[in-house]
């Protein structure tokens, strides 16, 4: 192994990073993980920290997770890889795709669809949707609607949804037939609505006016986070996704939810769609569903779409991926869907995110620097930064680094995305775990707000 000097210096210079500049990683060097346990990550000085990100939203169950680890490399000794295009499968693959349907149930999931990661989910349902209204004799249903704010993956499909510019601009033009409406934001939104019930009704009737404007028998789906996360953690009102899925079953539209963050017990429920209750037409899954360990997706299927394709001698999938059904990611699927229910992660996570968002309120109470906080549904917590907080302008990018580097100093690793703070560590945090995050955001915004 090269020594850190080495590392240090050629990380920017030799290796581009995702969702920043290649400038920006030479001027801004990002910090060198070596090393994990538990739930803290320690980079290459030896400064240990808690990690609040949960790697990317997706390490549930931390780092020492020993069956999730057992698993593959046991899968590694028997099968290490074999495809599952036509004509063969493999047993884990097989295994998996029971469980999942067990587990999606009620939320109305009957199959299972594997993919490398939730943008390749996001893409497969995309796709898999076109082709439902095709084998149903409604081939002029091809648009997509999604919600301003929302994030879904970076495929040219996926970042056709985003609801934000900064992952769509640089790439236009991007698929035609895609249009966003007014996402539940209190904070923010077009309406200057503070309620949130009634934020949820203006939202739905944008979406309804939409769908008359745009003609339903041209729409395929409307794909939306459950609780919209990278866009900086926005819960909507109880009322608002059985709205939409009424709205959408009305219309014959599908509904797909984004579930890449919220399945698998982050929002205190087990999935987004139960935690509202409602059943989708599709679920995308990944991220916590190998625990980070392995590159690895379900998209879910329900009951409706399955049907349909199972019925139509046509309906040939003309879509896949090398490692659909990777036997190794199914071995840790399979480990990590049953530690993840034998530790009941759900109550954790509701009473550690309560913890965190109860804390992150107290924190605006001392701190003008916080705009709004958001939270309250399992560990997903979000503090808006503002520069004035009569006019809600955002911070700037120096004074939100001063935040991130001085927590980071003080014992935990936060994500600043924009103006967000955005926590989402893993369900197995204990009580402590949350007051060290919360004492080391709090230094963050004493020495930002110093002087």
């Amino acid at each position: 192994m090269k020594d850190s000097n080495f590392l240090k210096e050629n990380n920017g210079r030799l290796m581009w990073h995702p969702m920043t500049s290649p400038k920006d990683s030479i001027d801004n060097p990002p910090k060198i993980i070596t090393g994990s346990k538990g739930v803290t990550i320690t980079d290459i000085d030896g400064h240990s920290v808690v990690d609040g990100v949960g790697g990317l939203w997706n390490v549930n169950l931390g780092y020492s997770c020993q069956p999730v680890k057992d698993a593959m490399a046991a899968q590694l000794d028997k099968l290490p890889y074999y495809s599952t295009f036509r004509g063969t499968s493999n047993d884990v693959a097989i295994e998996l795709s029971y469980e999942l349907s067990e587990f999606f149930e009620p939320d109305g999931m009957a199959r299972a669809f594997y993919t490398s990661g939730g943008s390749d989910s996001v893409e497969s349902a995309l796709r898999l949707a076109r082709q439902y209204h095709k084998l149903r004799g409604e081939a002029g249903r091809t648009k997509f609607l999604s919600l301003k704010k929302g994030y879904h993956g970076t495929h040219i499909g996926g970042a056709s949804v985003n609801g934000n510019a900064n992952f769509r601009t640089a790439y236009e033009p991007l698929l035609p037939g895609c249009y966003h409406i007014p996402a539940p934001y209190t904070y923010r939104n077009p309406f200057n609505e503070t309620d949130p019930e009634t934020l949820a009704q203006l939202c739905v009737q944008a979406l309804e006016d939409e769908i008359a404007f745009q003609g339903a028998g041209t729409i395929a789906a409307m794909i939306m986070e459950p609780i919209l996360g990278a866009g900086g953690v926005i819960p909507p009102h109880k009322s608002f996704a059985p709205m939409v899925q009424d709205i959408c079953n009305r219309h014959g539209i599908l509904l797909i939810t984004d579930e890449v963050i919220t399945a698998y017990g982050r929002t205190g429920a087990w999935s987004g769609a139960r935690l509202w209750g409602i059943q989708p037409d599709m679920m995308c899954t990944a991220k916590a569903i190998t625990n980070g360990y392995f590159p690895f997706g379900a998209l879910m299927l329900g009951h409706r779409v399955a049907e349909v394709f199972e019925n139509n001698p046509d309906a040939k999938i003309g879509h896949g991926y090398t490692y659909s059904g990777h036997p190794v990611g199914a071995a840790a699927a399979l480990a990590c869907l049953k530690e993840t229910k034998r530790l009941n992660v759900i109550e954790n996570a509701a009473a550690r995110g309560t913890q965190l968002f109860e804390g992150a309120q107290a924190l605006m109470a001392k701190y003008d620097i916080i705009g709004d906080v958001r939270g309250g549904h399992g560990l997903m917590t979000a503090l808006e930064m503002v520069s004035d907080r009569a006019t809600k302008k955002p911070i700037d990018a120096a004074t939100a680094q001063i935040v991130q580097d001085v927590t980071y100093e003080n014992g935990a690793m936060v994500r600043i995305s924009g103006p967000n703070l955005i926590l989402s560590p893993p369900l197995v945090m204990t009580q402590d775990d949350a007051t060290i995050i919360l004492t080391a955001i709090e230094a963050g915004f004493a020495a930002a707000t110093k002087g």
